[in-house]
């Protein structure tokens, strides 16, 4: 089966968070709200689509200077499509359209830290995270900020 990737695809919202609720990305997501979402695709600098017999089944969701450093916001594929290189393939589109020069940071899902070191990724110990709040039925609760 061949998949296609592309850089210049305005997906919609429902189409986004169906990918991410068929990875295990979309327990970490606010796939509940759809504006939320909605402004994580508007915002993106790069969005990397992955595409098979026209469904998508893959993202890698950047947001960048294209120079110095880029956070990979997101890298969900399909758990149906699992192990057979999207993922890699979706951060080797990212990379060839960041300079040269330009590191790639993220937050990796607990389920998913071993598969960046065998991407190439270095661990980085000293990493932060400031949550934000979130209004949910006229309460404050926070949410997990990071894939």
């Amino acid at each position: 089966m061949d998949i296609i990737y592309r850089d210049d695809v305005q997906l919609g919202v429902e189409q986004a968070i169906d990918l991410y609720r068929r990875s295990t990305l979309g327990e970490r997501r606010p796939v509940d709200r759809p504006d939320v979402f909605e402004q994580m695709l508007r915002h993106a600098d790069l969005v990397i689509t992955a595409w098979a017999d026209g469904v998508l089944v893959g993202i890698a969701r950047t947001l960048t200077d294209f120079g110095y450093v880029a956070y990979l916001a997101d890298l969900a594929v399909d758990e149906a499509y699992q192990r057979r290189g999207i993922g890699r393939q979706l951060l080797a589109e990212t990379r060839a359209r960041l300079g040269e020069a330009c590191m790639i940071v993220l937050l990796a899902a607990p389920a998913a830290a071993d598969y960046y070191a065998k991407v190439g990724f270095e661990h980085h110990p000293r990493a932060w995270i400031q949550a934000g709040a979130e209004t949910v039925s006229g309460t404050v609760s926070t949410r997990e900020n990071g894939p």
